[in-house]
């Protein structure tokens, strides 16, 4: 398994790449707020984002991965400035 870990803002983002059975690597992520909050929160999970796909090289699941788990930092950012109360989580 394949990991990297990124501050952005109040939020932490864990993004992976899991090996497969049939070769190569699925993205998983994992998006916290970890400032704002009196205690770190999950906002997000997702064990198997790509949908089926694997990806050669690991790093291109992980890539996939931060990207997705970025855009879900956005669109909560733009969910609070709204006042909406839509959640935005994924089920594992």
């Amino acid at each position: 398994m394949y990991f990297d870990e990124r501050d952005v803002g109040d939020y932490k983002i864990y993004a992976g790449a899991i090996e497969v059975a049939c070769g190569g690597y699925a993205a998983a992520a994992v998006v916290k707020q970890v400032r704002g909050v009196p205690e770190a929160v999950e906002v997000f999970r997702d064990v198997n984002m790509s949908g089926g796909h694997a990806w050669e090289e690991p790093e291109r699941a992980v890539q996939f991965a931060m990207r997705v788990a970025t855009d879900v930092i956005r669109a909560r950012a733009s969910q609070v400035l709204s006042g909406s109360n839509v959640p935005l989580f994924k089920a594992a």
